[in-house]
Formats: structure tokens, C-alpha cells, sequence
């Protein structure tokens, strides 16, 4: 069967767009998909431009095999728009043929020889597609976004404006977009850059109203001081473009006070670590990324746009350089962890932009959008905020914007924005053995937003680590990259340095803390807000004995050695005779084990089953592979204390949230990194046997196992000065709070 070319005639002086899978996804399940540029014909031709469309035609095709922008003005100028009028090409022949036949544009001829021209052009096209198709063949997989119809151009700004119309002529010197991308000073630049290869940073500590900047930390150059912004009170104060004045303000008319504090460190392309995100804020910090975002989009684009015109008329014999893109087209990276969060993205940024068109709008809604599930009602908020709607954590899709117009499900060579899940881009990236391994549309990407990296770290954070890794590195390939119009510092391979990261997240762990250290290198600065906490022994709805046992752990590779030896030398036996007496007494134990780690979780489970001391002791288990009959025969088995233990592991909490019965003891292996986690396995579960009887009031207990290097978790769970106190307390290694 002959492969499917999804192309029809080009008509006009179509590209004819690109084809196929597109190039930066290897591992694509995507389909094949032919683009049809089909732009609006005009009436007349003059001869010149016939001959120059003629001539010019054959290079259009071979730039659609490429899917980038980058360098080729028609496909920045509102991507392959197709009216606008070519600069004038003077040629002997040409002009010979003005000369000789004045109206030869209006003969019937004439207007027949160029149909028959754009027949064999399209041909040709068609068989460099069906050659492309046989060398690269997609590889056809559910679950990941397909790339299937055909890309249509939209209409070219009139010829008569040059985009002068649409753009803004003069720029402000005092712009962060100016100062950071733009027109950066060369020298303190090289400065910056040289301060942070050596990791030598300017650090100070500035405290805001309920929330704690723990760290602002610039490149010491010696030369300056890294002030903390003041608090904005309004968006007034962001240098937006015209057209994203009153949808921002319509949607954002007062910064709260948390927005006040964080705009101006994105609004001035700094690297942002935010732990402090929440379902109350969630819409509030969505809005300002993603008006971010969109907002140096339009600033890159109209800038090409601008310079475009400024070559058209330059004089060809003067030297006129303009260094105004990347190696390729995307900018702007969203790693979100489900397709609802991208929906919301999606939607934000769409409110924003309020395109006239929005093209693949209804195919997107049905591949991401679905109706809320419906959950129980003991599903906390939290919850339903993550994994309600459409959950699926596996997708990645391109958007690309033009003067009128908002495409979904573009290609990622041709794309403004890549949204994607870590597991979805980085099946499009591809393994290190993999041949078809392609990152290069990672080369040029000057925003990411990580958002909800909480939940990411419950997927897998390898992904996460593994994208960062492959971003802004050198392309393999030059995919119709004008070189001469690429910034310097990207020629330099000085991208990773002037790339914003903005990373949201409920709160802190130790790899969010590496990539701050190792992979926020922004040479504008970095800022890490961290919440000030209480401690949530301190929310309980009920009175509970915590115990809280530490145990001396001499580096990080071997904590989980000694923390298991500490466990099985200090606190199974202790639960190994109440479990005995339990079964004597025809009772229940009612033991909780809570497991953070499933390595633990594994290791832990293989020594119950042959070792001595648990030999009487009958144990379940439900980690986050379980099936749902044997969570619930676990369940069952220990609400009734056929099982007088129950192996419970964090990430089947939080992809579940079980309300587990029976429990009348919690034991912690490790404190859990979400700090909700704590409130509900100790107020909740031991709430619920309090109220069902199963345990007097007071009687319910809680032991949690902690060293030195869980510093983060212990300060969510205690208070930041009670976690102090207790990791550098000499007098004891045991502490009880009631």
C-alpha cells in the first residue's frame, strides 16, 4: 500500500509546509501528516514577480523539509504566510520579457504556463515526501499527540505595511527582554558568564510578608549589587506589548501579594524557584507564567518581523547584520505533569492572546479535555485539582502563533510553545541508542516553566533530569538556520546561561535543590522562595503520641543501609511483641507501616517473609503497583486483623489517597516528602479509628524514623526551629510531641 502523502496541488505560492512526524520526535507515535499551504491568489501578476515565484519556488520546498523558522523570512512572518509580496528581483531575462510583452501578466497564457509550473512543482514535492516517508517511518503508538493534517498558512500582512502596522517601532532601552536577550552588554556579559562557570554567586536572605526568599543569589562580578525588587501591586508595571495590555489587566486587575512579590523577578527573566504553590494560588501563578510567556513570544516575533523589513530595504551592497533568533523556532518549554494541567495552560494563554482563529481547536479538546471524574467525597482538593479531568501523563504538543491565529498540534520545529509531560518529550527525544535521537528543538528554548513539580517527582524525575540535560545544547543539524541572524551567544553555546527556569512546586525537596545549584545558571540571577512553616503536628484534629527516633547517618549513600538496620534492630522487635500479644488476645494490632521509597518498600517486604523475628507477624502490602482486587483483599484482610501490618508506600498514597480502616499505630520509615501526607495518615487514619472505637482517644501512636538528611521534610512536619533543635540536639536521639 502506498503511503499516505495528505497533500493536495499547492496552490499560490505555498511551501507546501512540513511533513511527516516533524523532526524533534524520533520516538513519536505521531502520524503522518502532509501540509498544504493554501494562501488566497491574486488577480494580476506583474512579469517580474512571476519570474522571481518561478525561481523561487523550488527552495520553498526544500525549506519545508526542515520545519523551522528560523531564518527564513516567510516563516517567521506569521509561519509560511502566503500573500505577502516577495522583495523585487531584478533579472536580465525578466526585464527583457517587460520590455518585449508590457501585459503579458494579464494573457491567459501566462497565467496557464505558471499553473503547469506549479504542477510539476508539487509533484516533485510529493516525491521527496514519499522518499522521506520510506527512510523515516512513524512509529504508530496510542497515547501520544499525532501531527496528521496539513499545515495551512494564513494570510501575509498587506505588502504596502512591511508589518509596520503590527509591530511596535521603537523599543525601550529599559526592557528586561532588551537587556537579557536582545542587546545585552558584551562585556558584562562575558563577566556574568565567567562568575557563574566558576560558581561564584552573590548571596542575601530577604523576607516578605508570608513568604521567606531564602536565598536571591546573583553572579559576583564585583561591579554591582543584586537588589530585591519591590512588591508590585498591579501589571501595570510589566513591559507587555500593546496587544496584551487589556487581557492582562482585564484578567489580572491587582496583584495579590504573593503575585506582587514574584512578577518582578519573572518579569526580569530571573530564575525562579517557587515552593509555596498551592490549589489556592495555582490560577494566580498560571496566569503570570503564562502571561510571560506569551508576552516575549509576540516581543521575538514582531522583533524578526521588524528586522525583515529593516533587510528588505537595506542596500545589498552595504553590510547590514541583524543577530534576532536561536538555531530554531521554539522558545518557550511547559513541562506540566497531566493534560488537564495543560488544558488550563492552554486555555490561560488563549484567553490572553484572544486569537481570531484557533485552528485544530476541536481536536484538541477532544484528545484533552474530559469530563471531571467523579471521586468520592473523602478525596481531598489537592487531589482532585491533579487527577481530575483528563489525568493521562503522557502527551506533548506544539502551538504555534501568527498575526490572527492560534495552532494546535503543530510541529515542534515549527512551534512558539511545546507543552509536554516529562514521560511524553522525553519518548520524543529518544535514548542515547537510539540513532534517531533528536533534542535540537531544545537548542533555542530561553523559557521553561516547570509547574506542580511536586506531582512530576511522584512520575519519574529521571525524565525531568534527562530533559534538563539536553536543553540548549549545540543542534546536530542546521535546519535551514540562517547563521547569519543567530545572537552571538548562542554561536558562543552560551544559551544555558541566559535561559529562564521558573520552577514551581508545593514545596522543597533535594532534587529541586540540585537543579537550582546545578541547572539555574541564569546569569540575570536566581531567586528561591521557600515558605515559612509551622508544622503540621500542630494541625492534627486530634490528640496523638508523635515520636520522633534519630539515627546518626555519616553521608547520603549510606542512609538507606543504616536506616534499615535501624529498623530492624530497633523497632521491629518492639512491634514484633505487640503484634504477639495482639493475636493472644484475639485483637488487632492495627500496625501501619508507611514506606516512602518502593526500594525500601521491596527490601522490606522480602525481609518479613523468611526472617525470624516476623515470623509470626502477618503482613499486606499496597504499593503503587498493586491491582486494585489485591488493595482491596489488603485492605479488607486488615481492617478485620487477619493481617496485623500493612505495607503502605507514598506514591500509592498519592496516586490513590486510600483511606485505609483499622489502623491503631503508624510507624514511618521516612517522613513523607508531601507534608498533607502526615496530616492525613495520622489525624485522618487514626481519626477514623478513634470516632469508629477501635482506639481511645489519646491512645493512638506515632513513631517516625529521621537522620540528618532529612532536613526538608522534618522542618514541613515540625517547624523549621523545631527541626533545628532536633537534628543538632546532643543530649537525645528521641523526641515526643502529644
Amino acid at each position: 500500500m502506498a503511503p499516505f502523502r495528505g497533500r493536495g496541488v499547492a496552490r499560490g505560492r505555498g511551501r507546501g509546509g512540513g511533513r511527516g512526524r516533524g523532526r524533534g520526535t524520533p520516538l513519536s507515535r505521531g502520524g503522518r501528516g502532509g501540509h498544504t499551504s493554501k494562501g488566497s491568489q491574486r488577480s494580476t501578476f506583474n512579469t517580474s514577480r512571476v519570474e522571481a515565484q518561478s525561481e523561487g519556488d523550488p527552495d520553498d520546498s526544500s525549506d519545508a523539509e526542515s520545519h523551522v523558522e528560523v531564518g527564513n523570512d516567510d516563516l517567521l512572518q506569521d509561519e509560511s504566510s502566503d500573500n505577502e509580496a516577495p522583495e523585487t528581483v531584478v533579472r536580465p531575462y525578466s526585464a527583457l520579457l517587460q520590455s518585449l510583452v508590457p501585459n503579458v501578466a494579464s494573457e491567459k497564457p501566462r497565467r496557464k504556463r505558471r499553473k503547469i509550473e506549479h504542477e510539476v512543482l508539487s509533484a516533485t514535492d510529493d516525491h521527496d515526501e514519499q522518499r522521506n516517508q520510506f527512510a523515516e517511518p512513524p512509529i504508530e503508538s496510542p497515547g501520544v499527540d499525532r501531527v496528521v493534517e496539513p499545515e495551512r498558512d494564513e494570510e501575509q500582512l498587506p505588502e504596502e505595511t512591511d508589518g509596520a502596522e503590527y509591530i511596535e517601532r521603537d523599543e525601550d532601552a529599559s526592557d528586561p527582554f532588551e537587556v537579557h536577550f536582545a542587546n545585552p552588554d558584551d562585556n558584562d556579559l562575558s563577566r556574568r558568564i565567567q562568575a557563574v562557570t566558576k560558581g561564584t554567586w552573590a548571596r542575601t536572605i530577604v523576607t516578605y510578608h508570608g513568604v521567606q526568599a531564602s536565598e536571591l543569589a546573583y553572579p559576583d562580578t564585583g561591579s554591582s549589587a543584586f537588589l530585591a525588587h519591590d512588591i508590585w501591586p498591579t501589571v501595570k508595571d510589566f513591559k507587555l506589548k500593546r496587544k496584551l495590555v487589556g487581557p492582562s489587566r482585564t484578567s489580572m486587575p491587582h496583584f495579590s501579594s504573593m503575585e506582587g512579590t514574584l512578577a518582578p523577578y519573572i518579569a526580569s527573566y530571573q530564575d525562579v524557584l517557587f515552593c509555596h504553590r498551592s490549589h489556592e494560588n495555582a490560577e494566580s501563578l498560571r496566569k503570570l507564567t503564562c502571561l510571560h510567556a506569551l508576552n516575549h513570544i509576540v516581543k521575538t516575533r514582531d522583533r524578526v518581523i521588524k528586522n525583515n523589513a529593516r533587510l528588505a530595504k537595506e542596500n545589498e551592497s552595504e553590510e547590514f547584520e541583524l543577530r534576532d533568533q536561536g538555531f530554531t523556532r521554539p522558545k518557550v518549554l511547559m513541562l506540566l505533569p497531566t493534560r488537564k494541567s495543560c488544558v488550563a495552560a492552554v486555555e490561560t494563554i488563549a484567553a490572553l492572546c484572544q486569537p481570531e482563529q484557533q485552528e485544530n481547536k476541536k481536536r484538541f479538546q477532544d484528545s484533552y479535555e474530559a469530563a471531571e471524574d467523579q471521586f468520592s467525597e473523602g478525596k481531598p482538593v489537592d487531589f482532585r485539582e491533579l487527577f481530575g479531568g483528563n489525568n493521562d501523563d503522557m502527551f506533548r504538543l506544539g502551538m504555534k502563533f501568527t498575526r490572527k491565529t492560534v495552532k494546535y498540534f503543530s510541529q515542534f520545529y515549527n512551534s512558539d510553545i511545546i507543552f509536554a509531560s516529562p514521560l511524553g518529550l522525553r519518548m520524543a527525544i529518544g535514548t542515547e541508542d537510539n540513532k534517531k535521537q533528536d533534542h535540537d528543538f531544545l537548542s533555542s528554548i530561553e523559557l521553561l516553566v516547570v509547574d506542580q513539580a511536586d506531582a512530576l517527582m511522584m512520575q519519574n524525575w529521571e525524565h525531568v533530569q534527562y530533559i534538563f540535560e539536553h536543553l540548549n545544547l549545540q543542534p546536530k543539524e542546521a535546519h535551514g538556520c540562517d547563521f547569519g541572524r543567530v545572537r552571538t551567544w548562542y554561536l558562543d553555546n552560551n544559551a544555558k546561561y541566559l535561559r529562564q527556569t521558573i520552577i514551581l512546586s508545593a514545596f522543597n525537596t533535594p532534587e529541586l535543590n540540585n537543579l537550582y545549584t546545578t541547572q539555574m545558571r541564569n546569569v540575570a540571577g536566581k531567586v528561591r522562595f521557600l515558605p515559612d512553616y509551622r508544622g503540621e503536628i500542630f494541625e492534627l484534629p486530634l490528640q496523638v503520641k508523635q515520636i520522633f527516633s534519630r539515627y546518626d547517618s555519616a553521608s547520603l549513600a549510606s542512609d538507606p543501609d543504616i536506616r534499615f538496620k535501624y529498623l530492624t534492630a530497633a523497632v521491629l522487635p518492639s512491634l514484633a511483641r505487640l503484634t504477639k500479644s495482639a493475636s493472644s488476645s484475639s485483637g488487632s494490632s492495627g500496625i501501619l507501616l508507611f514506606v516512602p521509597s518502593y526500594h525500601d518498600f521491596v527490601r522490606i517486604r522480602n525481609f518479613f517473609a523468611p526472617a525470624t523475628t516476623t515470623s509470626h507477624i502477618s503482613f499486606g502490602t499496597i504499593s503503587e503497583y498493586t491491582s486494585v482486587p489485591e488493595v482491596a483483599r489488603a485492605r479488607s484482610h486488615f481492617l478485620s486483623g487477619r493481617h496485623s501490618m500493612l505495607l503502605y508506600t507514598e506514591r500509592a498514597h498519592h496516586f490513590r489517597r486510600y483511606n485505609i480502616r483499622g489502623v491503631k499505630q503508624v510507624i514511618m520509615y521516612g517522613l513523607p516528602d508531601n507534608p498533607i501526607f502526615y496530616r492525613e495518615l495520622v489525624g485522618g487514619f487514626l481519626g477514623e479509628s478513634a470516632s469508629r472505637g477501635l482506639i481511645d482517644i489519646g491512645e493512638g501512636k506515632v513513631r517516625a524514623l529521621f537522620s540528618r538528611w532529612d532536613v526538608l521534610k522534618l522542618e514541613r512536619v515540625v517547624g523549621r526551629e523545631k527541626a533545628r533543635s532536633m537534628l543538632s540536639n546532643k543530649g537525645g536521639d528521641t523526641f515526643e510531641f502529644v
